[in-house]
Parts: structure tokens; sequence; C-alpha cells
């Protein structure tokens, strides 16, 4: 089989290797699309080292193969990957929070991931698609996941204010995840047209952009300040500080962004106000509902809607082309999908 494996900063190489068997407890599942996430684009710029192994984690394919009896998927079942390898022992694991597992490894990062035609995965790891969802609106459970897992960790409830910081795929998700928890109104801070388009689109009362958005944001909060702010940006911004800036009073500041640098906290506001400060990795199973399941949920109710946030697809053969697309919002780009 072909998988792609990055080389160097911007490069991708296509290799041919082994087409992956199952062990025990294992499925093989024919990759239909893969989704370039923002945390691949900082190996890609050069941020991070690029992984060793094949990468992608946004995935949703066809099972081929199931190694073993007693598991939930069968062949030709259509799935979404939930992209964690843990040791289902640990205290953790056994209380659904296998995110936090000591022995937690991730598809695309420690294990080969999905920017290739086929992929060995634990079957505890597959969740079947909705019939309304189909292969490329699949691959979005991942980031919608994340985002309900830090709407949950958030408590974001009715009634609740929030902004988010950032509108890229995991920011534009996260108004989704805060309104259908209930929340009474989200705002957003976007720097693209496009990722303003789908923010509005996707039901934020409020858009803030361009270089006067912090002071516009602050100006709307000072006397009434937000419930929850959900921060997504990361990088090398200040936006930490600027969510315990914009939060009431004992309110929360949930942190999803992957910063390349050490933030500065601004530790009396943190004192002061009482805010909860979270940080929030990926997602759970917190009850009997794993966050996957919540994601899949939202993306059977409006599929179409959900589409509209990926913007651009390309082959496998073209993952170069793809990821500096990805990287270039001057194309317009929000979601862009890797398909075979």
């Amino acid at each position: 089989m072909i998988a792609a494996f990055c080389i160097q900063t911007g490069q991708f190489d296509l290799r041919e290797v082994e087409r992956p068997l199952p062990d025990a407890g294992e499925a093989v599942i024919r990759i239909r699309s893969c989704g370039v996430c923002g945390s691949d684009l900082h190996f890609f710029l050069g941020g991070f080292p690029p992984p060793a192994v094949c990468p992608g984690h946004e995935i949703s394919g066809e099972v081929v193969e199931v190694s073993g009896a007693g598991h939930p998927v069968r062949p030709g079942d259509r799935v979404a990957v939930e992209p964690l390898v843990v040791c289902r022992e640990c205290w953790a694991c056994r209380t659904g929070n296998y995110q936090l597992c000591a022995r937690f490894r991730v598809l695309g990062n420690t294990l080969d991931g999905g920017f290739a035609e086929y992929l060995r995965v634990p079957a505890y790891a597959l969740f079947p698609l909705p019939a309304a969802v189909d292969f490329e609106v699949g691959a979005l459970a991942e980031p919608l996941a994340v985002a309900v897992h830090a709407v949950r960790l958030a408590n974001v409830g009715l009634g609740d204010r929030v902004v988010v910081l950032g509108a890229g795929t995991i920011g534009l998700l996260s108004i989704v995840a805060a309104k259908a928890a209930g929340a009474r109104e989200v705002w957003v801070t976007a720097r693209h047209a496009q990722q303003r388009a789908a923010a509005a689109a996707l039901g934020a009362a409020r858009v803030f952009s361009g270089p006067t958005a912090a002071d516009d944001l602050w100006a709307q909060t000072r006397s009434d300040p937000v419930d929850i702010v959900v921060e997504t940006v990361g990088g090398a911004a200040d936006t930490i500080n600027e969510g315990l800036h914009l939060v009431r009073r004992g309110g929360c500041v949930v942190v999803l962004g992957v910063f390349t640098t050490a933030p500065s906290l601004n530790a009396m506001a943190l004192v002061v106000k009482e805010v909860r400060l979270l940080g929030s990795l990926t997602y759970g199973r917190p009850g009997p509902r794993a966050d996957f399941d919540v994601a899949l949920e939202l993306l059977a109710s409006q599929p179409e809607r959900f589409r509209q946030l990926i913007t651009h697809r390309f082959p496998l053969d073209q993952i170069t082309r793809g990821f500096h697309t990805a990287a270039d919002k001057r194309s317009g780009s929000i979601k862009v999908a890797i398909q075979s």
C-alpha cells in the first residue's frame, strides 16, 4: 500500500509499505478521508519535529478485516476512528478518562496514522458512522469530539455566554458544541474572511475580527464579562491572559490551543477572580456516552452544515499540495481533507 511520511519541513514522501494485518482485538480499515489538523501543520511548517510514523489522526474509513470475536464492528462497516491507543487497565482507563492514561499513544503521532491507504487500529477505537454521515463528514468527528470534551470540562450549560478565541476548525466546532450544551450565545474571534463566514453560519452571535478585535471584545465584555472562554489559538499568542481578562469572576477558561512557546500567565487575575483554568487534551468517555458519540450525533443532525467546513479535497498522491493549501489561509481553506 501507499503511505505518506513528512520527510522535512514542507515536504511529504509517498512510500510503498506493507499493508498491515490485524492482531487479536484489532481491525484494519480502508481509509477514505483524513483531515489536516492544525497540529499537523506545526510539524509541516517546522514548529515541531515531524513524526517518524505516517501522520494523520482525523480519520474515517471502511472496515476490511477484524481479528477475534466479540467486537462491535464487522467488515464493511463505515467508521470514524478515535485515534487513541491506551492500556484499558489503569485508573484513567477504568473511569473513562483514558485520555489521561500514562501509556497513551496517538495514531499519527507515535503510531502510524491516516495519511495512507490502510490502517491497523484497536477495534475499541472504531465508532460506526450514522447513516446520514458519509466518510467526508465522518472525519470531522475527531475535531468535533475535541470541542465536545472541552465544553464538557468547562461545564457549559443553559444560558451561559461563551467566547471562543480563534476560528480554526476546533474554534468553529466549539461554537456548535457550546450551543448544543445550552449556551445562550457564543462570540468568536476570527482572522480570515472564510472563518468569519463559517462562524456566522455555525451560529456565532458575534464575530470579532481585524486589528481592533481584542479591544472591541473587551469593550463589549467590560461591564458584563462572559461565563466561559474557550482558547483555541495556541502558538505564541497571549490568549490565556486574554481569556482571564474577558471571563467573569468565578468563570472558566479552558485551553485547547497547542502552544509553541511558554505562555505568560497573569496569576493575580487568576487568583483575584477565582477563575477555573483548565487544560483540555483530546476526548474520553466521562459517562455512558463518549465524546465521540456526542460528536457523531451532532454531525448526523445536520451533515451538510458541517460539510461547509471542508473547503478543499486532495488525493493522497497530492498530500504536499494539500498541506500547503491548509497552511495558506489566503487559499480560503478551513478544513483540508486528504482522500483515498
